[in-house]
């Protein structure tokens, strides 16, 4: 097939093109390049199964595909509060035209990369996907956390409305190589900080917890959510084995063998305390789990950024 993948340049999307060429597929990656990287698909231009665009999908777009994966939008704090407007019509016009695009050829499956951040600061824990959120609509993560809702509506809506075949999937704290060091994600962050042997930064006290999902995983994740047939989700994908900020700061710190101390900040607004995804709808629907343990992860991730920081 002929598969479109916005924000194909990206930290996820790179490594989706990667599999969904590995597949046998063409791919049509499209990207702007506002956080996405041509290093990240540097190994994937000259392939005549690989075409890259360079496109906004705040703007209308047609191409000849078979699918859509839809994942463009600045996912980290750094980059989606630094442009906020444009983050909203980035989550609202990509969905728009994204599955406009599905319907003209005539209703094909397109995927929606949701969030983990629909849930807010979750009150429920862990989070199911039957959880509605608690979410600031007038903060400053907002325009990323209610841009996201909005296109999930959309995706919902057009599903009813135009029967198209959707796949909504919410994606929690992911890591892998490819992330830029200068994202402002709490793995990049303490990666970079050890490598260089500065102060790791906690924000808080380090007992919130995340959970941490290996790039290889999800995107596996993602692929057969893309391959069921009257399964629209949303799904949780996300690694349910949780970790507390200041285990992972310790664990950067053994692993890289750095001498940085810690230090903690304050915790920034609207911060969530707990994010940690229910996956069973993902076990039952997709055979879907993590696999790559932490520890494992964290080392591959540490080797690429010795390459790049």
């Amino acid at each position: 097939m002929t598969i479109l993948v916005t924000g194909g340049a990206g930290f996820i999307g790179s490594h989706l093109c990667s599999l969904l060429m590995d597949h046998g597929h063409h791919v049509v990656c499209l990207d702007n390049f506002f956080t996405g990287r041509k290093q990240n698909i540097a190994h994937l231009v000259g392939n005549p199964q690989f075409e890259l665009v360079e496109h906004d999908v705040t703007r209308p777009f047609d191409f000849a595909v078979d699918q859509i994966y839809n994942l463009a939008c600045p996912a980290s704090p750094v980059h989606y509060q630094k442009t906020p407007v444009e983050t909203v019509r980035t989550c609202v016009l990509g969905a728009i035209n994204c599955l406009e695009l599905a319907k003209r050829r005539g209703g094909i499956k397109v995927l929606q990369a949701s969030t983990s951040e629909v849930y807010g600061d979750p009150e429920v824990h862990p989070q199911p996907e039957t959880y509605r959120g608690s979410v600031n609509p007038i903060g400053p993560r907002a325009c990323y956390d209610e841009g996201k809702r909005c296109a999930e509506t959309l995706f919902f809506d057009y599903h009813r409305q135009h029967a198209l075949p959707i796949k909504v999937a919410r994606i929690f704290n992911t890591y892998g190589p490819n992330m830029s060091w200068d994202d402002g994600r709490v793995i990049s962050n303490f990666i970079t900080q050890a490598l260089r042997g500065e102060d790791i930064t906690v924000y808080g006290d380090g007992s919130q917890s995340r959970s941490f999902c290996y790039v290889s995983d999800l995107i596996a994740g993602l692929y057969r959510m893309m391959e069921t047939d009257g399964f629209t989700g949303p799904v949780n994908l996300g690694n349910p084995a949780e970790a507390t900020v200041m285990q992972l700061a310790q664990k950067i710190i053994s692993l890289t063998g750095s001498q940085s101390a810690i230090v903690r900040k304050p915790l920034p607004q609207d911060d969530p305390k707990q994010r940690c995804p229910e996956i069973t709808l993902a076990k039952e629907k997709l055979d879907w789990r993590p696999t790559v343990d932490l520890e494992v992860g964290l080392k591959k991730t540490i080797d690429y950024f010795r390459s790049v920081v």
